[in-house]
């Protein structure tokens, strides 16, 4: 290793550090949000999970890899709806993807397969069941994500679940 390697592998380790999670807004024909009981926290969540971006996983990959793995599914993420900061004086901040899962049929409704090492069950929620079912900022993402696809427009950047335009 040279000292120039050396200067910029110090320079990588003393940098801030976030975490990054993905997940995927998946829909019924009703218009019914998909959600997921997980077994280690309390509130609910939607398919997705924390992108393994040390193994090279982006985003997309990981918000399909994690409903695969979570519900079974193995759905094609469509468009960024949402990229949200959230903060927390518990741990680094996340920064939070969420892709349209599209509309699902009820052949894929009924193929749903919950991994029982992390989720209880799962559930279509109506849209003001939203925020008592998705805790946090998660609520709030999710409900401009539900507007970013109403009204057609492009991804919404959100910091803890609030736009910030």
């Amino acid at each position: 290793m040279t000292d120039t390697d050396t200067d910029y592998a110090a320079y990588i380790a003393g940098l801030p550090r976030i975490l990054a999670g993905a997940a995927m807004l998946c829909r019924d024909a009703e218009g019914r949000v998909l959600a997921v009981e997980p077994n280690y926290r309390e509130g609910w969540a939607l398919p997705g999970g924390t992108i393994e971006s040390d193994a090279g996983e982006t985003p997309r990959q990981g918000a399909r890899r994690e409903t695969l793995e979570e519900i079974g599914l193995d759905i094609e993420p469509g468009r960024l709806l949402a990229v949200d900061w959230v903060q927390s004086d518990a741990r680094p901040p996340v920064a939070a993807y969420l892709y349209d899962g599209g509309v699902l049929t009820a052949e894929q409704l009924a193929a749903i397969r919950v991994q029982e090492e992390e989720l209880l069950s799962w559930q279509l929620l109506e849209r003001e069941q939203i925020p008592t079912f998705l805790l946090g900022s998660l609520g709030p993402r999710v409900l401009a994500a539900l507007e970013a696809l109403a009204d057609g427009t492009g991804a919404v950047e959100l910091v803890n679940g609030r736009r910030t335009r």
